[in-house]
């Protein structure tokens, strides 16, 4: 031999080591391990190996794996033959990877992918778990519950082998414990497939390997041990699977016994005192089965017809029962539809909760999405038995195929959903129920049959706290008031509690605008509960209103109420207003006693009271004292001195009579212009009248006007003008900004507000000047005669005692929250000459400024001297 091929074969010989250990490595690893290698190897696995479950008769590993497409639970089996001594088993896994992947039963192991190599194959199926741990785990439960489920098991398994047997006309040839698997949903599932072979094939394993696999003699029945493997292809392809089946009943349901004495040759047939738990009905068919002779041996279609007939083992078994009403449910009619649900219901208790979970659920899904009168009595089966799903599967396995129900047009089905929400809604989240349900369940609102507008009303209160702001405060508020006016007495009344429950959740403004109106509409409702329910809803929402809309909106809205027709909403209106009383008083209570800020000013004065009135002829009485005590308190020693009005030919005129109706219209001029807006502090009460010159050619009717003063017109608007300004700046900052004296007297008529500002142009009557020394001053408010505003005119008179002169008032109050010059009156005002007093000044900017307008005054009051002397020389 060369050197050159020495150094190939050493190199290949290298190779394949490195590939065998690698294997053995990659077996040790995780799943991400193993596919992270085997993906660098080349090899694209579709699946992740996860941890090893158990190994199958020395010859295959089963692991439990995830899909990579979806990451959905799988199985794995492999097969290794990389070593030398199992070279001869690959053409076992070749044959079961082949059988398993064009045998398609429902009761067969699901075949999903596979990967093959040089040293393995890889087979993917659905996530199963070995009978073996199964039944140690079914070991610890009740005797009738373990006979049921492993009748159940043994049927889905017979099932299997006639279909392998009869239409595959094939032999399994391996039938154990170890070929048997178990899916999640409890149901026993065929595989093992390793020596399935059909009699027609070129070189079937079974009759040339058969005798190769590992124990394989524990199954093989009489015939096969005389003759070998081969003999079985002069009988019936069940012969062999039939034996193994009878030998199968007994390790399930006697795991602890040996094999039956018939299994060894001289194969007596077995006895009763053998049966162990083997059920009575049975064992007659489990001899049979076990007949030494292959001619008179039960096959098993016989075995599965015998156990199916009406007093069969199997058909009075209840988890097959359920399995065959599952799968022949749609085809029945509506009676046994009916009938087979309530059996289903009477036992739902007692089932395997992996076979209610896995196999019952799911069939009562799919059925219930047809609809029909039938889904009344699904719907509760499908939530009673979605209790047994983990809350991790809860979503996908339950709510799920119930949110995809809420788009049928099935009014029963819809009926369902609705009846029995309450069971599935705390587990439905925000944005399913706001985008998925809510566009469906809309539709009930304006469903043409009352009972689905009713139910959907009904149900809003459960899915309330799911729904988003904007379905909330809009959406659903305009079906509802659609709901108020339906023709059904039910479903006004019903909507406006919904209202009154969902009152508190909705948002401020919604409340503002929604409550009052839904439940004053509930108020004039002609049935007689709906406007119970109206009051009940105001009273339950109290919370969410205001003292001022209590006061102004709710009260109003149920006094008529305590006047209906009905006793029973008489009676609640009652005790409405009380509640809604109750609740103002308390508001009351921390209000304070007036709004003013100083209430020691003097502007209104009203006598205390001692004690509320309780009836009309006390609060007349009460009227009364109020006004004599006003006009008393408001006459002073002081004022008694003093004369009302003063100039020649003047008459008196009572206090509170309105000023007189006479136009200040300025001589013709524009009437925005500069006007007389308040009398100098320092005019006299009874000034005396100047004549003019261009009076004496003028009616007496225009003694009122400007032009017959001695002084111009427009130096006289401007000095007024500026005392005005000045001594509002002065009110700035101080403690009361308004003065220390009335802006209105109560007493007096003629400072009413509505005669005030129905005269044709405002008339700002001077404050009150304090008694000078002389005695000539007023105390009070200054009023004109008649003859005055009828001959006399206003005389500008130079103060006598600038000292004694007393701050003149802001003629008006503002209204609350208002400020500036532009709320003083409603007519326009003559601007202040000079720079304004900004409030956000400080204080010695402030007192700068006055001063500065002080020293201005008196300059200008001195000129104002002047040209008074210098007119009355001319």
């Amino acid at each position: 031999m060369s050197t050159a091929t020495e150094l190939k074969l050493s190199r290949a010989v290298t190779a394949f080591s490195l590939t065998l250990l690698a294997m053995d490595y990659l077996r040790t690893l995780g799943s991400a391990a193993v596919s992270t290698l085997v993906q660098k190897s080349g090899l694209n696995l579709p699946f992740s190996l996860g941890p090893k479950v158990t190994t199958l008769d020395g010859i295959c590993s089963l692991y439990d794996g995830t899909k990579r497409d979806d990451g959905s639970p799988v199985s794995i089996f492999e097969y290794d033959f990389s070593e030398q001594s199992k070279k001869n088993i690959r053409p076992l896994a070749t044959n079961a990877l082949r059988k398993l992947r064009i045998t398609r039963h429902p009761d067969v192991l699901k075949f999903m992918d596979a990967v093959e190599t040089d040293a393995n194959i890889y087979i993917m199926t659905e996530r199963v778990r070995p009978l073996q741990s199964a039944l140690q785990t079914w070991s610890s439960r009740e005797a009738q519950e373990k006979e049921d489920w492993l009748l159940w098991g043994l049927h889905r398994i017979s099932v299997a082998l006639a279909f392998v047997n009869d239409p595959c006309l094939s032999t399994h040839g391996k039938l154990c414990v170890n070929s048997i698997f178990i899916s999640p949903s409890g149901e026993w599932k065929l595989g093992g497939f390793e020596l399935f072979s059909n009699s027609k094939e070129d070189s079937p394993v079974l009759y040339t390997l058969g005798g190769l696999y590992p124990g394989s003699s524990a199954w093989a029945s009489p015939e096969v041990k005389k003759g070998g493997w081969s003999v079985l292809k002069e009988y019936d392809p069940t012969v062999a699977d039939a034996y193994a089946l009878g030998l199968l009943l007994h390790s399930v349901f006697n795991p602890s016994l040996p094999p039956p004495a018939t299994s060894h040759p001289p194969h007596p047939p077995p006895q009763p005192s053998s049966r162990g738990s083997i059920p009575a009905s049975l064992f007659p068919s489990f001899k049979k089965l076990l007949n030494p002779n292959p001619k008179g041996r039960l096959t098993v279609k016989a075995f599965l017809d015998v156990g199916m007939s009406e007093t069969g083992f199997f058909a009075t078994n209840r988890l097959v029962k359920v399995c065959l009403g599952l799968d022949n449910f749609a085809l029945g009619s509506e009676a046994e539809k009916n009938a087979f649900l309530r059996t289903l219901k009477e036992s739902a208790t007692s089932f395997p909760p992996e076979f209610t979970s896995d196999r019952v659920l799911p069939s009562l899904v799919s059925a219930l999405e047809f609809g029909g009168a039938s889904a009344a009595n699904i719907l509760p089966l499908v939530l009673q038995f979605g209790t047994n799903v983990s809350p991790e599967q809860y979503p996908t396995v339950v709510l799920a195929p119930l949110i995809k129900l809420f788009a049928s047009p099935d009014r029963g089905t819809r009926m369902a959903l609705l009846d029995h929400l309450s069971e599935y809604a705390d587990r439905l989240d925000k944005k399913t129920v706001s985008e998925k349900i809510f566009p469906h369940l809309a539709t009930g609102f304006s469903d043409t049959i009352a009972v689905i507008r009713e139910a959907t009303t009904k149900s809003i209160i459960l899915l309330a706290p799911k729904l988003n702001d904007r379905i909330l405060n809009n959406d659903l508020l305009r079906f509802l008031a659609k709901m108020q006016t339906d023709p059904e007495a039910s479903i006004r009344t019903n909507t406006c509690i919904l209202i009154g429950r969902l009152g508190p959740t909705l948002g401020y403004h919604t409340k503002k605008k929604v409550l009052v109106p839904a439940f004053s509409r509930a108020l004039k409702d002609p049935f007689v509960h709906a406007r119970v329910a109206g009051l009940m809803a105001f009273m339950a929402t109290i919370d969410c209103f205001e003292a001022e809309d209590i006061a102004t909106k709710v009260i109003p809205n149920i006094a008529y109420s305590m006047i209906d027709k009905e006793k029973l909403v008489r009676d609640q209106a009652f005790k409405a207003v009380d509640l809604f009383i109750k609740r103002l008083e308390s508001h009351a209570i921390t209000m304070p006693e007036t709004a003013l800020t100083d209430v020691s000013d003097g502007r209104v004065t009203l006598p205390e009271q001692a004690t509320l009135v309780n009836s009309a002829a006390g609060a007349a009485g009460a009227l009364a004292g109020w006004a004599i005590s006003s006009l008393g308190k408001k006459l002073m020693t002081s004022d008694l001195q003093t004369s009302i009005g003063g100039g020649e030919g003047t008459t008196g005129r009572p206090s509170s009579a309105p000023p007189p109706a006479v136009s200040l219209a300025l001589g013709g001029h524009n009437p925005t212009s500069p006007s007389i807006l308040s009398a100098p502090k320092t005019m006299s009460a009874a000034a005396t009248p100047v004549a003019s010159p261009t009076l004496q050619s003028t009616s007496r009717a225009k003694g009122m006007q400007l032009g017959a003063n001695k002084v111009p017109s427009n130096i006289a608007a401007a000095v007024l003008a500026e005392q005005w300004a000045e001594e509002v700046a002065e009110s700035v900052g101080s403690e009361n900004p308004w003065g220390n004296d009335d802006l209105i007297d109560v007493n007096a008529d003629a400072d009413d507000w509505s005669a005030f500002e129905g005269a044709p142009s405002v008339i700002l009557e001077p404050k009150p000047l304090a008694p000078s020394s002389n005695g000539s001053g007023l105390h009070g408010h200054a009023h004109m005669s008649g003859n005055t505003a009828l001959h006399g005119s206003f005389r500008l008179n130079a103060p006598s005692n600038p000292s004694s002169r007393v701050s003149t008032p802001i003629p008006s109050s503002p209204p609350p929250n208002a400020g500036g010059w532009d709320t003083v009156s409603k007519t326009p005002s003559p601007a202040p000459v000079g720079h304004t007093i900004s409030p956000g000044m400080s204080k010695e900017e402030k007192a700068a400024e006055m001063a500065r307008r002080k020293e201005e005054r008196k300059q200008r009051i001195a000129l104002l001297k002047e040209q008074k002397k210098n007119t009355a020389r001319t």
